[in-house]
C-alpha cells in the first residue's frame, strides 16, 4: 500500500511541475502543504474577453483513486453555464479514470471560453456575489466568484483623482495565515493617511499572484482628518457579504486609525458558516496587535 501512496505522490509532483512550466505566470500555488493550486484560464492571450480561475485541491488518493476537488471562479459563471462546464469536467474524469487530468480540464475550459468569445455572447456581466450563505445547502461544487479587484481600484481612482501627487508606498505587514477546513485566511496591514495611499497599497497587494487569486480580499480603512476632526473610513466585502462592515466595526472598537487592513480568504471547498467571520476578525485583530 505504501508503495502506491509514494507513486501517487510522485505522480502529483510530476503533474504539478509540468503544469507550472506549461502555464507559467497563470499557474499559482495557494498552499503547497494542503496541495491547493489555482490556474487562470482565458480565451486568448492579448485582451482576453472571458477569463476563469480553476482552483483545485489534490487529495491523497489523486490521481488513481480520487478526483481533484475543484472550484470554478468567475463572476459571470452561474446557473446553466456552470452546470454544463462542471458536467464536462466530470465526464473527462470518468473517461480518464486513474490518469492525471488537470491539463485536460484546463484545455477543456479554454475551449469553452474560446467558443463563448467566438459566439456573439455579450461581455461578461460582472456581479459580485458571496460564496457562502449561512445555510449549508450541501452543494459539493460550490459556485464561487473571483474578486473584481479592477472595480475596487476604479472606485478608489475616482475618489483619489483630485490628489494626483504621487504618494509613497507605505510599508505592508503580512500576518500569520489561519487555516480551517482547507480555507485559509491571512491579514495584511499598512499605515495610511490618504485614500491615495490606500489605492497604492491595494495595487501593490494585487501584484502578488497569490493574493490576487484569493476568493475574497476584504478590506477596511480608517483615516483621522486632523483639520476636520473626523474620520474618513470605508470598507469592501469583495463578495463575502457583511465582512467588510464587520472588519471596520472591529477597527472602531479597537480605536485604531490611519491604517488599512486587508484580509485575504482562499476558499477550500468546505462551508464554514459563521466561523468564517471569526477567522477574518481574528486575523485582523492579530495583525493590528502585532
Amino acid at each position: 500500500m505504501a508503495a502506491s501512496d509514494t507513486e501517487r505522490a510522485q505522480q502529483q509532483i510530476d503533474e504539478i511541475e509540468a503544469l507550472s512550466s506549461i502555464y507559467g505566470d497563470d499557474w499559482c500555488v495557494v498552499d503547497e502543504d494542503e496541495k491547493i493550486y489555482c490556474i487562470k484560464i482565458s480565451d486568448c492571450l492579448d485582451q482576453p474577453k472571458w477569463t476563469l480561475c480553476l482552483q483545485v485541491i489534490l487529495p491523497p488518493g489523486y490521481p488513481t483513486a480520487e478526483p481533484p476537488i475543484y472550484q470554478l471562479n468567475a463572476p459571470w459563471l452561474r446557473g446553466q453555464d456552470y452546470t454544463e462546464l462542471a458536467n464536462s469536467l466530470e465526464e473527462i474524469y470518468i473517461q480518464n479514470l486513474g490518469e492525471s487530468i488537470l491539463y485536460l480540464w484546463v484545455e477543456k475550459i479554454r475551449e469553452v471560453l474560446v467558443e463563448k468569445a467566438q459566439c456573439s455572447d455579450p461581455e461578461p456581466d460582472i456581479k459580485k456575489t458571496t460564496e457562502e450563505v449561512d445555510e449549508d445547502d450541501g452543494d459539493d461544487f460550490l459556485l464561487d466568484y473571483q474578486p473584481i479587484q479592477e472595480d475596487q481600484l476604479k472606485m478608489l481612482n475616482y475618489m483619489t483623482s483630485e490628489s494626483q501627487e504621487d504618494e509613497e508606498l507605505p510599508p505592508i505587514h503580512h500576518g500569520n495565515p489561519i487555516t480551517d477546513r482547507r480555507s485559509t485566511f491571512q491579514a495584511h496591514l499598512a499605515p495610511v493617511v490618504t485614500t491615495r495611499q490606500v489605492k497604492r497599497v491595494l495595487e501593490k497587494l494585487y501584484e502578488n499572484k497569490k493574493i490576487a487569486s484569493a476568493t475574497h480580499n476584504i478590506y477596511a480603512y480608517r483615516i483621522y482628518c486632523e483639520d476636520k476632526q473626523t474620520f474618513l473610513q470605508d470598507c469592501e466585502d469583495d463578495g463575502e457579504t457583511a465582512a467588510g462592515g464587520r472588519l471596520l466595526h472591529l477597527m472602531q472598537i479597537l480605536n485604531v486609525h490611519n491604517v488599512l487592513v486587508v484580509v485575504s480568504r482562499w476558499y477550500g471547498g468546505i462551508l464554514l458558516g459563521p466561523d468564517r467571520f471569526k477567522h477574518i476578525n481574528n486575523c485582523a485583530r492579530n495583525v493590528l496587535v502585532e
